[in-house]
């Protein structure tokens, strides 16, 4: 689930209601600081240990790990995290999306509210 520690509403997104999990390939730059430095462990010794597939962790991660850049003028914010935009980014169906958008990629809010996610690392798939 994807929320933040602002707004009204402070849940944006569930994968688990919608059925399509988040996927990506740890180390490749198409999702946000926070959620690789959680799954990866804190490498300066701070006693974040790395995940481990099948391990469930909430974050809660703030601005600088999250989506800060995506406020700037012109920054891409785009479904899904097409068009090389930094995911996680939720789809556009369901109102979803709107209410990202408003938190994260506009740029006359000032700040960033942290945002909040549940994760579950599966680890690799391979074809059965």
């Amino acid at each position: 689930a994807m929320s933040a520690t602002g707004g009204r509403s402070p849940k944006i997104y569930s994968t688990q209601e919608s059925g399509a999990p988040y996927r990506w390939t740890l180390g490749d730059g198409s999702t946000i600081a926070g959620i690789e430095q959680a799954i990866l462990g804190d490498a300066d010794g701070g006693g974040i240990p790395p995940m481990l597939p099948g391990g469930i962790r909430r974050l809660v991660i703030p601005a600088d790990l999250g989506y800060i850049a995506m406020s700037a003028a012109n920054a891409k914010c785009a479904e899904g995290g097409k068009d090389g935009a930094v995911g996680p980014i939720p789809p556009k169906e369901g109102g979803a999306y709107e209410r990202f958008t408003n938190l994260y990629c506009n740029p006359r809010i000032p700040y960033q509210p942290d945002l909040v996610l549940d994760i579950k690392l599966y680890g690799k798939r391979t074809a059965p």
